[in-house]
């Protein structure tokens, strides 16, 4: 059985990160003592370097590898702007990969970005509420940390390395306190696929925000749907129907958010003076709209320009960091006539 640089590690007493700037000699420097150790551990054990980590732990002018859900999804395409903004300053090239939110197309583009010995992989999207799934991305994974190569990930998922982690749930929260200290007992709730760990976090938020403030959320207005403006319109739709008394909708994105003004607009339903909507993510869209949108605002391009700070870093321990949530309110929301 081939010697790997973990062996390495674990006869060095070092972590493998530690073997890896040794043995590649990289510009983050290692303390002579355990220098030493690695180089004694290399020529016991008679390793020999594998040329992809080398490729990988020493590009000049490499690729890094994004998957997103969608760019064509303006919070994707928020957070691509930045992945690219910091991409350009360390003179790195893109790949961009669209998962159209499908796991087993994710995890293909991981093997196939790890073929391509790319420097870095960001994953830019949701995690998502499947264990074996989960399993096996994060296998891929770390076979290919194991090679050298970096993982960082936008949002909050079960997978290693580095991760930004945006405030979904405290800004769900802080948005549905508002808006039900208004006076909203109605209210109904667009919420994004069910499988994703970003719906179950803005949902959360909301029913926080209900319980504390003793406003019942029955399951009958709560409707999943994608992430779009016709999934909006659709379940806007669905909630007029179930629930003709709503005052208030809240969509869990800007772009669901858009859809459901089309279909109130389509019936001639007054926003805020029959139903107030709220939004989510604060696209550019959202002030433009009439009326402007009340949202959360999440950083997205700061996001996507952290995501690629960590995934081009050299800390050997993974890093998270926490991104904010910024309640922005506007027109489209206002007390129950």
């Amino acid at each position: 059985m081939a010697v790997t640089l973990a062996d390495v590690a674990r006869l060095a007493g070092v972590s493998p990160a530690t073997v890896s700037r040794v043995i590649n000699d990289s510009a983050k420097k290692v303390a002579p003592e355990l220098r030493e150790r690695v180089l004694a551990a290399v020529a016991q054990l008679h390793y020999v370097p594998n040329a992809h980590a080398q490729n990988v732990a020493r590009p000049r002018k490499s690729a890094v590898g994004v998957i997103v859900h969608d760019v064509s999804d303006p919070y994707f395409a928020e957070i691509t702007r930045g992945l690219q903004r910091q991409a350009a300053a360390h003179d790195r090239l893109l790949v961009i990969c669209n998962s159209y939110r499908e796991p087993e197309r994710e995890l293909a583009y991981v093997a196939l970005l790890r073929a391509q010995q790319v420097h870095a992989l960001i994953l830019a999207g949701s995690g998502y509420h499947d264990d074996e799934f989960t399993a096996r991305l994060n296998g891929e994974l770390n076979a290919y940390q194991q090679a050298g190569g970096r993982v960082a990930v936008i949002g909050r998922h079960e997978l290693v390395g580095s991760a930004v982690l945006p405030a979904n749930e405290l800004g769900a929260y802080e948005l549905g306190c508002r808006v039900l200290s208004l006076g909203h007992r109605q209210v109904g709730v667009i919420a994004g696929p069910r499988a994703l760990t970003t719906t179950t976090d803005r949902l959360s938020g909301i029913r926080r925000a209900a319980a504390e403030l003793d406003v019942p959320l029955p399951p009958e207005r709560i409707v999943y749907a994608d992430f779009t403006r016709d999934g909006g319109a659709a379940a806007a739709a669905g909630l007029l129907a179930a629930a003709p008394d709503l005052t208030a909708i809240l969509a869990l994105n800007d772009s669901m958010a858009v859809g459901t003004l089309a279909t109130l607009r389509e019936r001639g339903i007054a926003v805020p003076g029959q139903i107030s909507v709220t939004g989510f993510d604060d696209m550019p869209i959202a002030r433009d709209m009439t009326p402007t949108l009340t949202t959360v605002r999440l950083p997205l391009v700061g996001m996507g320009e952290r995501a690629m700070a960590l995934a081009l870093g050299d800390d050997a321990v993974p890093a998270s960091e926490p991104a904010t949530a910024d309640l922005i309110w506007r027109e489209s929301c206002a007390a129950p006539a």
